[in-house]
């Protein structure tokens, strides 16, 4: 698989949250380049040679990428001065050696399996469905013998659409760019004039996406590029595990973990990025997928069962949309510490084990030492997803 990474973007719309470095350099989580989770998504999805299309700042990312040991084969191309996004990618594309080359962007992350994106066009893009929205242009496609790009839309206020999630496979072999100039856009050069004749193919995929290159989103990504990342750790283990059923805390697993508050509405209610579809794959595994959750807040008076019971009818309904499943929910809801039924006390597993008495083999997944503790007290092995604040 090669990969050729643009990333020489100037980040002027950044630069009032990090100046002086690359925007792929940009530091998420507790301080890695952004580009360092870039890569890792890459690795799992088996690359061996990436092409790094710097120009601005360029040395900053070659000392990055040359500090480190990689498992795979790395060139660069560098930009002496801007050649837009066309001239970039022509750039690169002369250190690809294969005919078949992934393009992504430098500031965003859209971990689609790039394993299942056809090369049925002489270039195909990855597209994200998204609702309300406007920072982005819509794109219009077409259902003909195949997913066909019919047409780009400039930016403005849209309910539902799909947009450009910056992803390009491109079929070297089936796309000429000699005839255009040194400096030239991919967008309106290339892009545009294809999709008026068919020639841009569409590949569409809900997985997380994020844009890294405005503050807001910038903030957004130092919590959800690392919840994403260890809600793969995580499924990792669960699907190399040798269960039959699958115990699952939510707070920290499924959605994020509100430190000092209870989820009252599903207005608060946050899916980790990348759970959805981790769990689509858990429902095909096991047998049965039981969640145990503790509730003090109802207990609390806090919020109402009925309110607990909207939230998690609103969650279900997501996971079945997303082809997953949970088979039976168990939410202890007592305050105090000692009841049997609360974790990490084993009273909702033996609920579980009456309800369901074929349970075979289990193991457990949360964020907490109390979920590790539970998973203990009920014998069953225990994989952390790392907390991620």
């Amino acid at each position: 698989m090669e990969v050729i990474i643009l990333a020489g973007g100037l980040g002027t719309r950044l630069r009032s949250v990090v100046s002086n470095i690359p925007k792929c350099l940009a530091p998420v989580g507790s301080g890695r380049p952004f580009l360092g989770y870039l890569l890792e998504w890459l690795m799992r999805q088996g690359v061996n040679h990436v092409v790094f299309s710097v120009g601005y700042l360029h040395e900053q990312v070659m000392a990055y990428v040359q500090s480190r040991e990689w498992p795979f084969e790395y060139d660069f191309a560098v930009e002496t001065e801007p050649l837009g996004t066309g001239g970039g990618i022509r750039l690169a594309l002369a250190k690809c050696r294969e005919d078949h080359v992934f393009v992504v962007n430098g500031d965003t992350f859209f971990p689609v399996d790039l394993s299942a994106i056809l090369f049925d066009a002489p270039i195909t893009l990855a597209l994200k469905p998204m609702k309300d929205f406007d920072r982005y242009g819509a794109v219009s496609v077409a259902h003909t013998d195949a997913l066909r790009v019919t047409a780009f839309h400039e930016k403005k206020p849209c309910k539902e659409g799909l947009i450009n999630g910056g992803i390009y496979a491109i079929d070297r072999t089936r796309l000429n760019l000699s005839d255009l100039p040194q400096k030239f856009s991919f967008e309106k050069e290339v892009l545009e004039p294809g999709a008026a004749i068919g020639q841009i193919g569409g590949w569409i995929s809900d997985a997380y996406f994020i844009d890294i290159g405005i503050p807001e989103d910038y903030q957004k990504a130092q919590w959800a590029i690392p919840a994403w990342l260890s809600v793969q750790r995580a499924s990792e283990q669960v699907m190399v595990s040798q269960a039959d059923t699958l115990f699952l805390d939510r707070d920290g697993v499924i959605n994020e973990h509100l430190i000092g508050d209870y989820i009252k509405d599903w207005s608060m209610f946050r899916f980790l990025p990348g759970i959805k579809e981790e769990m689509a794959k858990w429902a095909r595994k096991f047998r049965y997928i039981i969640l145990v959750t503790n509730q003090r807040g109802v207990g609390r008076g806090l919020m109402t069962d009925a309110q607990l019971a909207k939230v998690h009818a609103h969650m279900m309904a997501e996971i079945l949309e997303a082809g997953g499943r949970i088979d039976l929910i168990l939410a202890c809801t007592a305050v105090s510490d000692q009841d049997p039924r609360r974790k990490p006390n084993p009273g909702m597993f033996y609920e579980a084990r009456t309800l369901y008495p074929d349970l075979g083999r289990c193991i457990m997944v949360g964020d907490t030492a109390s979920d590790q503790q539970f998973a203990r007290n009920c014998g069953m092995p225990f994989i952390l997803l790392e907390a991620v604040s």
